[in-house]
């Protein structure tokens, strides 16, 4: 029986692995051992990860989204969110035309962003997402934590980029993976509205009026949805529009961490400043907001490694 689910995770792996032509992604990865019952154990650099192939449904081919069960632990959960609840500011997206990140009603929960690696914790959350998904950890941004209260929400929207600005560092976002922190009553709904047949999914008194606008994921405590934004040809895929459905009972914790085709740790390049750079256009603004000091880690980084908007924190020696 062991062999039948190695060879089925191979196949899903073939099948779901974007084919990146214009992007190289040196990321090795073997197969090291079975460790017992359905868990898959895996070499991505110098870390093993256990990943377990039994636990992962897979829920559409348009947009391509899979989802596993229990990927996050209790504990694993209740420490992001420690993490981030005293840093918590008013989400932002980004413009369509300048790419800078704005207030919008379109989105209206709270959010931080950790640094990466910033614990032991945080370390291994991200090397077991690169494990599952087969997308190097230098491909990922920082791991960003959302709380949405009643009547929270973040409207449908594309995880890619439509302006030239954003696509410059990483490209496009190939790949989301987002983990539900809480359980919830009711409402907070993963909702896919372009989903390709939305009569599959069957309708409940469950499910928020929202949710019934397509295909819902309702989030469990630990889950993880993974979806694609590019088709395996590396084009932009319209069926992954995605939306956060209004929260009705409770509140909603989720942490997302976005994967672009090529590494988002590019180093700066050399100036007149060496290493002191900004790496986003809107540290100035984060800058001016306080989060120098609410989100250090992020913002000047600590022993080893810079963070990312050391310039406009004053940060360089």
């Amino acid at each position: 029986m062991g062999s039948v689910f190695l060879l089925v995770f191979l196949i899903i792996f073939l099948l779901v692995s974007p084919d990146l032509a214009h992007s190289a992604l040196p990321f090795r990865r073997r197969l090291a051992d079975r460790t017992g019952g359905s868990m898959i154990r895996m070499v991505t650099g110098g870390s093993s990860v256990s990943i377990d192939p039994t636990r992962v449904t897979h829920l559409s081919w348009k947009p391509r989204a899979f989802l596993y069960r229990g990927f996050l632990s209790n504990v694993e959960c209740d420490h992001l969110i420690t993490l981030a609840k005293d840093k918590l500011e008013k989400s932002m997206v980004a413009d369509n035309d300048s790419g800078k990140s704005i207030e919008s009603e379109v989105r209206t929960s709270s959010g931080m962003f950790l640094q990466k690696a910033q614990d032991e914790i945080v370390a291994g959350i991200e090397a077991r997402i690169a494990a599952w998904t087969f997308l190097p950890v230098e491909n990922g941004e920082s791991i960003q934590i959302l709380h949405y209260e009643h009547g929270q929400k973040y409207e449908p929207h594309f995880d890619y980029f439509h302006d030239k600005a954003n696509q410059e560092l990483g490209g496009h976002r190939v790949a989301t993976v987002l983990m539900y922190l809480s359980n919830i009553d009711k409402g907070g709904e993963t909702v896919f509205p372009n989903y390709e047949d939305k009569k599959s999914q069957p309708k409940n008194d469950d499910m928020s009026d929202c949710a019934k606008n397509g295909y819902s994921v309702k989030p469990m405590k630990g889950d993880a949805l993974l979806f694609f934004s590019l088709h395996p040809d590396a084009t932009t895929d319209s069926s992954s529009l995605h939306g956060s459905c209004p929260v009705i009972e409770g509140e909603k914790w989720s942490a997302t961490k976005w994967i672009h085709v090529r590494s988002f740790d590019k180093p700066a390049k050399s100036s007149s400043d060496g290493d002191c750079k900004d790496k986003n256009e809107n540290c100035a603004t984060w800058a001016k907001a306080g989060e120098c000091e609410k989100n250090p880690l992020y913002m000047v980084g600590s022993e080893g490694m810079y963070g990312y908007c050391r310039k406009s924190c004053n940060a360089c020696s």
